[in-house]
């Protein structure tokens, strides 16, 4: 698997381009997200718990900012999403060529319809439009999957698409694409695409996920690995296909409890494809 220059090698980036972003920049570039005491900079999304026999339809919606049960928390100085209902918490600030990094691990409760299955979130990037666009609970967006034993695989949220590397797979009656250098660009993905290894911890423990992306260039990593790489992304708006380069970012709320620490972001001097060697 190829691996990532550390923070000291990744050289001088500048600061982030973004609306209404925090406007205090950390050391070397990084700005943080998340400050550690409170969702200034973030709004939610809440949908009610989906019906056990229909996943994809909410019985309810809560709305924006209105967060009753407290799915969206500061404890600690980490962001705890308890998972207890469905929807997002997203950045203001809109993002383009950048280089996210953070911190993220799973808490103990589940909840139903879910208590059987594996943890499961996601981080969206280049997430635009209506809040409830994906499932009345999500944005158009791409999908950092963070799921027990399929942290880093890609999702399309709405029918946004990348082109990738990749081959057919399947599990049961769903076929969908895995990641594969060595295999011809498949074009047109709009579904999942599997990432190659696995490098995650142990339930309780902290990992650390980054995105590269550049509009040309998508890279997911986990711990420090290169699991995914696509390109050529874009999306469908009045019939007509065009770039997506730019959106929020935004955390998924989706059955399981999982904190966030250490959210920052640095925007990229040049390819995202330099960031690796």
């Amino acid at each position: 698997m190829i691996r990532f220059r550390t923070l000291a090698r990744l050289g001088a980036l500048g600061a982030v381009l973004a609306l209404c972003a925090p406007s205090q920049a950390a050391d070397n570039g990084w700005m943080p997200l998340f400050n550690g005491k409170d969702l200034s900079g973030w709004t939610t999304w809440l949908s009610m718990q989906p019906p056990v026999d229909n996943m994809k339809v909410p019985t309810s919606t809560r709305g924006a900012n209105t967060d009753p049960r407290k799915v969206f928390t500061v404890v600690d100085g980490t962001l705890r999403i308890s998972g207890e209902e469905w929807g997002a918490v997203s950045t203001v600030g809109e993002y383009d060529n950048f280089h996210l990094k953070f911190d993220m691990k799973w808490g103990t409760k589940k909840w139903a319809p879910r208590l059987e299955t594996p943890r499961d979130s996601g981080i969206l990037y280049y997430a635009v439009g209506r809040p409830d666009a994906q499932d009345g609970n999500w944005m158009r967006s791409h999908e950092f999957q963070l799921k027990e034993d399929e942290c880093g695989d890609y999702y399309s949220l709405d029918g946004v698409m990348v082109d990738a590397h990749a081959s057919d797979t399947h599990l049961g009656n769903w076929t969908f694409q895995r990641y594969d250098p060595a295999q011809p660009i498949h074009a047109n993905i709009a579904g999942r695409i599997e990432k190659r290894g696995n490098y995650e911890k142990p339930v309780g423990e902290w990992n650390t996920m980054e995105i590269i992306a550049d509009g040309k260039m998508i890279i997911h990593i986990v711990n420090g690995h290169e699991v995914l790489r696509a390109e050529n992304s874009r999306q469908s708006v009045e019939g007509k296909v065009v770039p997506l380069t730019r959106g929020k970012f935004s955390i998924q709320t989706e059955g399981a409890e999982v904190f966030f620490r250490n959210i920052q972001v640095k925007r990229l001097s040049g390819p995202a494809s330099a960031e690796a060697f």
